[in-house]
């Protein structure tokens, strides 16, 4: 009689060997060599440079920044005491 194998552990090594053949397949058509990126970088970077270089305002400043305040953002806002922090009647100075 012949070895007895396990038809699970024959199962899932069929699977992982295909799924190893799928990853090289697509490592080859969509991988990129480490020249093709660094080359994608500086043309982002080219690309930024001359978009920056384009712009009416400085980098990082918008027309109307800092003119309207929020509501957190108010003078006086959080100077007022809040419920828990008023002076009990036994706590005042004489």
């Amino acid at each position: 009689m012949g070895n007895v194998i396990g038809l699970g552990r024959a199962r899932k090594r069929k699977q992982e060997a295909e799924a190893r053949r799928r990853a090289d397949e697509n490592a080859i058509r969509h991988g990129r060599t480490k020249a093709e990126k660094a080359r994608e970088r500086m043309e982002q970077q080219r690309l930024r440079a001359a978009v920056d270089g384009a712009r009416r305002e400085g980098p990082g400043e918008r027309e109307g920044a800092g003119e309207r305040e929020g509501p957190g953002e108010r003078e006086g806002a959080g100077e007022r005491e809040g419920p828990g922090e008023r002076e009990g009647p036994g706590e005042r100075e004489p």
